[in-house]
């Protein structure tokens, strides 16, 4: 993509009004060193040095569309507890509009805590309910989705399949945002996914993909352009973006040939995040005027700085556009 194009793009996120609508939750790790191994099982000790805190899910969609120069909504759902306030208080560093959220005595703020010594994820705690959410909850998610949906410029689903991305909601905001030309991307869980139907780009990864077409294994690319075509056809969405790790990604689009774009990154250290960063650089670009293509491009530029920074991270205008001033 020429600099001109991709800076006229990023240029344009800091005009943008967006809504991000799916399963928020409060990324929660534990930092430390191990050095020996309990004697009460054969696990590690790991001497804690720091904890840090940051917005997770739907949370870290939020998080890089704000790092990117957007102004952001959320709609999610939030216990009464301690982590929704710790929560709300990194949002608003964010800036994030978080007044959309629905809060709820019902089921706890999601928390994922992880544990890491020496760079490497050790064990993960997971806090949550994953069972559906209440009729009563459902209508409040939708009261403020549909408030807030024709004041912005750009959604995207996010969904963790936690409880707020329901069939109920789908169904309800595809046809109001393509009525007020809005483009919608979801971020997709595989039970879901034949409910996307007509939304303006979906990006699975390569797991996500294969699940969602029924497929056990992928021989080569022309395995995955079969199974993006077929993704294509089940849901007639206008594009779908299957990211592919260390293979970069595949752009498939109604009545083109697929387009590979191979990937960015020098060095990976972490992919957690990494398709949150995906979606939100892909919907931020859209919302700017970018064709998918390009979209795609720019988004595959920001994976491959996020995958080289450790933990949940995010990707800022200027970092994006030094990246892709260094490849052109």
């Amino acid at each position: 993509m020429p600099l001109s194009n991709a800076r006229g793009i990023i240029d344009r996120f800091s005009r943008l009004k967006t809504l991000v609508i799916g399963d928020v939750m409060l990324d929660h790790y534990i930092w430390g060193t191990v050095s020996r191994i309990s004697p009460e099982a054969p696990v590690p000790v790991v001497q804690m040095s720091r904890e840090t805190e940051m917005p997770g899910g739907a949370g870290n969609v939020a998080v890089n569309m704000a790092a990117l120069g957007a102004d952001v909504h959320v709609v999610g759902l939030l216990g009464e507890d301690a982590a929704a306030e710790r929560l709300v208080s990194l949002f608003q560093r964010g800036p994030i509009h978080t007044d959309s959220t629905v809060r709820t005595p019902e089921r706890p703020t999601i928390v994922k805590t992880r544990i890491i010594a020496h760079h490497q994820q050790i064990v993960r705690l997971d806090r949550e309910i994953r069972a559906e959410v209440s009729t009563s909850l459902r209508d409040q998610i939708w009261l403020q989705v549909e408030r807030i949906l024709p004041e912005v410029q750009a959604v995207v689903l996010s969904d963790y399949a936690k409880g707020v991305v329901t069939p109920y909601l789908i169904h309800r905001l595809i046809p109001l945002a393509r009525k007020l030309k809005i483009p919608i991307t979801v971020d997709p869980k595989v039970e879901n996914f034949h409910f996307y139907k007509h939304v303006t780009c979906v990006t699975p990864n390569t797991q996500e993909a294969m699940d969602s077409g029924g497929v056990r294994y992928l021989r080569d690319d022309r395995d995955m352009e079969k199974l993006g075509q077929q993704l294509l056809k089940k849901i007639d969405a206008d594009s779908i973006l299957i990211t592919r790790g260390e293979h970069g990604m595949s752009l498939f689009e109604k009545k083109k040939p697929v387009y590979h774009i191979p990937t960015r990154a020098r060095e990976v250290f972490d992919v957690t995040g990494a398709g949150d960063t995906v979606i939100s650089t892909l919907t931020l670009a859209l919302a700017a005027g970018a064709s998918v293509r390009q979209a795609a491009e720019l988004a595959n530029y920001a994976a491959g700085i996020v995958v080289g920074k450790l933990g949940t991270a995010s990707v800022t205008g200027p970092e994006l556009l030094k990246a892709v001033n260094h490849h052109g």
